[in-house]
């Protein structure tokens, strides 16, 4: 299913551990290499692992949506910056600045010309169900995708959403996708060495770069499967 061009690419979860950094990585380099111009927005001002990591490669901005001021901002750089994809690392935090203030992109998207499209980690518990059904309720007309962060195991593993009523009403419109485990040795010197995709390919020891490589082949797919070639 391919998306409509520049859309906002918002990868949540609204908690800490459910992988949203390392999909931000990701997504960050599959655009990166489709020559879709995208553009970092970084809302984990207290943490701001991604943007240090592609702050070289690509352009980054970083608003607070916990404030009012924040959505403000970061509505207007989106208009200042069409011709760019958009990607939006958020922070764990950000469930209570989305519920008070995210009207405030929801209904200026038309405006903007963009699309939300929403990529939603989860873990094996149910409170990553809960906050994306608290989400949806400000952003109803959002593409969202779940991502089961293969970390946690396989899809099968992920009981809980597997039975929900929620995978049913974001299937009807999006996918459940499958995000691929990275070895912990390779994780852990992206985020050590606050080093991008890109960046990690061309440094890290063969064997770290075989796993990357692999890795990286998994999740082009995953994202070729509801962005397109972008």
């Amino acid at each position: 299913m391919a998306t409509t061009l520049n859309p906002i690419y918002l990868v949540g979860g609204s908690k800490g551990g459910v992988g949203k950094s390392i999909v931000a990585l990701a997504l960050a380099d599959y655009l990166q290499r489709r020559n879709a111009n995208p553009v970092l927005v970084e809302t984990d001002t207290s943490n701001p692992d991604v943007m240090k990591a592609v702050h070289g490669e690509i352009e980054c901005a970083a608003f607070d949506l916990d404030e009012a001021d924040g959505w403000i901002g970061f509505v207007n750089y989106c208009d200042a910056i069409r011709g760019a994809a958009v990607i939006v690392n958020t922070a764990a935090r950000n469930q209570a600045g989305v519920a008070r203030y995210g009207a405030t992109l929801a209904s200026t998207l038309d405006e903007l010309g963009r699309r939300l499209v929403v990529f939603w980690g989860i873990n094996r518990q149910r409170d990553s169900l809960e906050l994306l059904r608290e989400f949806g309720a400000t952003f109803p007309e959002a593409t969202t995708h779940v991502v089961r962060n293969g970390y946690f195991g396989t899809a099968d593993k992920f009981a809980l959403y597997q039975d929900s009523n929620i995978r049913k009403s974001v299937e009807a419109k999006g996918k459940s996708l499958d995000f691929p485990d990275l070895a912990d040795r390779v994780s852990d010197d992206l985020r050590s060495q606050r080093l991008s995709v890109r960046k990690a390919t061309q440094t890290l020891p063969i064997g770290q770069r075989a796993e990357l490589l692999r890795w990286r082949a998994l999740y082009d797919a995953m994202f070729a499967g509801v962005i397109g070639d972008a």
